[in-house]
Parts: C-alpha cells; sequence; structure tokens
C-alpha cells in the first residue's frame, strides 16, 4: 500500500473489536512501522522498495524491538490513550503479541499487491500475491477506517 495510510483502516477496526485481547497502541504503530525502510527507499530513489521488514523473518526482528519500545513508554502513551477513552492496562506479554500480530498483518497485506515482497525470505515465493486485487484491497482498508471509526464513537465516545 502506498506508504502505510490504508494499514491504519484494518488495524483500527481489528484494535478495537479485539480490545481486550490487543494492545491498540501498540497494534496500530506495528502496522506502519514495517513501512520505514520503504519510506527510506522512496526518498532516497532505491528500489526495490521492499526489502526485508517486509518479510516474517525481518519483522519478528522489527516486532520484537517495537515490543521493547513500546513496554518502555506504555505508561506515557496510556496518558495519550485515557485522553480518547482507550486507556488500557499494561501487560508484556500482551504488547509482544500484539506487536508480531500487527506487523505480520502488514506483510500480508502488502504481499496481496507487491511482487517484490517475499514473506517466506529467504524462499522466492509469494503465496499471497493477487489473492485479492488491488482495488478490493484498497476499498477493504478504507471501509475498514469507515467502520472502525462508528465503532470508535458509538461504543467508545458514548460512555
Amino acid at each position: 500500500m502506498p506508504l502505510t495510510p490504508f494499514h491504519l483502516g484494518p488495524a483500527l477496526l481489528i484494535g478495537l473489536f479485539l480490545f481486550k485481547l490487543l494492545h491498540l497502541p501498540t497494534f496500530l504503530v506495528a502496522n506502519v512501522i514495517v513501512d520505514l525502510h520503504s519510506i527510506i527507499m522512496v526518498l532516497t530513489g532505491h528500489y526495490p522498495t521492499h526489502g526485508l521488514m517486509h518479510t516474517f523473518l525481518g519483522g519478528a526482528f522489527t516486532a520484537a524491538l517495537l515490543s521493547l519500545i513500546m513496554t518502555w513508554f506504555d505508561e506515557k502513551i496510556q496518558k495519550i490513550m485515557s485522553v480518547f477513552k482507550l486507556k488500557q492496562n499494561h501487560c508484556r506479554k500482551k504488547i509482544w503479541f500484539t506487536s508480531f500480530a500487527g506487523v505480520y498483518l502488514h506483510i500480508i497485506l502488502d504481499s496481496l499487491l507487491y511482487t517484490d515482497i517475499k514473506p517466506f525470505y529467504p524462499l522466492n515465493y509469494n503465496p499471497f500475491y493477487s489473492l485479492l486485487g488491488s482495488s478490493e484491497v484498497y476499498i477493504l482498508c478504507a471501509l475498514s477506517f469507515i467502520l472502525a471509526s462508528a465503532y470508535y464513537v458509538c461504543c467508545y465516545l458514548r460512555h
């Protein structure tokens, strides 16, 4: 997906529906952090834009590092989340699980669209490519954001 924004739709929808199981701020960050490498590649004119961070192997490293960072800053993050009525209890296991789930969701969504992504690296194989067309993926992501926004207003802002 073009540099991250579309990933927030599914991340927010899944994160809100599974609010008790997932650490929402970690899930949101995990779904966009994978594109850091892609942003750097695009800005510097290097290609291919997708690299090791768009593989499950590289994603595991990214998720582990993100888990440490999110655990470290969780208390400060929860102060921000409380403004949005989305404060959650701190739980390291939840943060670790959520980090991996979010990073891997990002990789799978992008694997549907791009031929240069090899999620099972070092294998040169992408079983997800073209399972859905690009317009379907973009519509799914945009619709997810709309549904997540409505769900948030109905379930979290009413209280």
